[in-house]
């Protein structure tokens, strides 16, 4: 556990008592704050209260007297802000997140922060792997993993790997990184951020300057999106910062790239090649190529030898519910995408196989499925579910069968046997929503362990 001895003897309330929130409240009594904990859920308060950590209701608080209010990421923040965050802005009470406490916990510790639309998980496990296998010491976790708070106390000179969601982001006003990663950016969470312009806002955080520092930061960008592109220029142009930029649909005189399925590095117009990723089995389709970019600029960045970059890309295991193989039956593949949360992500797998059952629905997303149409010819049938599923029929337009199953378990069922009489030599049942999980479901990957069970039960009465 960490402690923040920058907040003894404070007064601090707390809003949202989920794993994060309970971890930030363990780290302030531990560390002497007086924490006035609530939910809004009166099961998450019990849990709370099973865990030794008095509860007290914030709306009927003077928040005059409070140091800070520390939110949960899911509190709306900006854009419709809850009653609580109204209550202490009006009482010009600071609003900060757990990584905002972390990292004021631990100033001499190196963080290296990542946030994009889609494969920050797959990326910071991957430099988290990269770290491990040159021998680094090292702790991933944030959005991914355990919660900021839950870390052990970092060892010096060990290094954090944070995946950072916008809603994280939202929450600091003081964090710096000492390497920021910006993947890409794409429609999402709208409804959160109030709009494109917001949303970018949030992102945008993981670049703020650090004072009196003797080194540069690094900020790593992707560049295959018009406003990583302009990130990038500005980066590049702002005092204390070195620019690295990434892509995965061209080359680069500087900078990482990925190019006819080999991993290249770029230095003044120089290239030399990193590795072939067709070697790297759990980074499947072009998509996966910017992770490995990322990852690779952020190991030269650390002074990793190409060589110890290229065998951690090749020997990197993978994370659940991303592109994960479950196996065949009967000939038909199984693929576990339960993270692709947004069409931008069910595109990119939807480009990965061809002759796909496609499993998708949920709770639709602004964006819709306009970005899958490139891929409409990979899909043989599209088995729909939940919320979204007569809005997908609806933008499918005929392009592909469709069939309306409601749940997952009738849609795997219905995908499996469509599949094992379709006559194609790979058939694949592709799990990729482009949807949030909530209507049915908690969160991605209580969404992604049924789809899991559902695929064996199958395998088991085939026995």
């Amino acid at each position: 556990m960490i402690e923040i001895q920058s907040r003894r003897d404070q007064t601090i309330a707390l809003f949202g008592l989920g794993a994060s929130g309970l971890a930030t409240t363990r780290a302030l009594v531990a560390s002497g704050a007086k924490v006035f904990a609530w939910d809004d859920c009166q099961g998450q308060r019990t849990a709370a209260q099973n865990d030794s950590i008095q509860v007290s209701d914030l709306y009927a608080r003077d928040f005059n007297d409070l140091a800070a209010l520390v939110l949960a990421p899911g509190i709306s923040l900006t854009h419709k802000p809850h009653a609580i965050v109204q209550k202490a802005q009006a009482a010009d009470c600071p609003i900060i997140g757990d990584i905002e406490l972390l990292i004021e916990a631990c100033p001499t510790t190196q963080f290296i922060g990542i946030t994009g639309t889609n494969g920050k998980s797959t990326t910071t496990a991957l430099i988290g792997h990269m770290l491990n296998t040159a021998g680094i010491e090292s702790q991933i976790g944030g959005n991914l993993g355990p919660p900021a708070l839950g870390f052990e106390t970092p060892a010096k000179d060990e290094i954090i790997v944070l995946e950072l969601s916008s809603y994280q982001l939202d929450l600091t006003q003081k964090a710096t990184f000492d390497i920021a990663v910006f993947l890409n950016i794409s429609p999402d969470h709208l409804d959160r951020h109030g709009n494109m312009d917001g949303y970018i806002n949030a992102k945008r955080q993981i670049f703020r300057n650090r004072v009196n520092t003797a080194e540069p930061q690094i900020a790593i960008i992707g560049v295959d999106d018009k406003n990583g592109r302009s990130l990038y220029k500005e980066l590049s142009q702002r005092a204390g910062w070195k620019a690295i930029a990434i892509t995965m649909s061209g080359t680069l005189d500087d900078g990482f790239y990925a190019s006819n399925g080999m991993l290249y590095e770029a230095n003044a117009g120089n290239t030399k090649a990193i590795c072939d990723l067709s070697h790297a089995n759990s980074l499947p389709g072009s998509h996966n190529w910017q992770n490995a970019a990322a990852a690779a600029a952020v190991g030269h960045a650390l002074k990793i030898g190409s060589e110890n970059i290229a065998s951690a890309i090749t020997s990197y295991p993978g994370l659940p519910h991303r592109m994960e193989n479950l196996g065949s039956t009967h000939g038909v593949t199984f693929i576990n995408d339960s993270k692709a949360t947004n069409g931008e992500a069910a595109a990119r797998a939807l480009a990965c196989y061809d002759d796909i059952f496609w499993i998708a629905g949920g709770r639709a997303k602004d964006d819709g499925l306009a970005v899958i149409k490139p891929f409409l010819p990979n899909i043989r049938h599209a088995f729909l579910i939940g919320e979204a599923g007569p809005k997908f029929e609806t933008e499918l337009d005929d392009a592909v069968p469709v069939t309306q199953c409601g749940d997952l378990e009738t849609a795997t069922k219905e995908a499996y046997r469509a599949a094992s009489e379709s006559g194609p030599v790979k058939a694949t049942v592709l799990l990729s929503p482009a949807c949030a999980s909530f209507d049915q479901w908690k969160n991605f990957e209580l969404r992604g362990e049924a789809f899991k069970s559902f695929v064996s039960d199958l395998s088991e009465g085939e026995e």
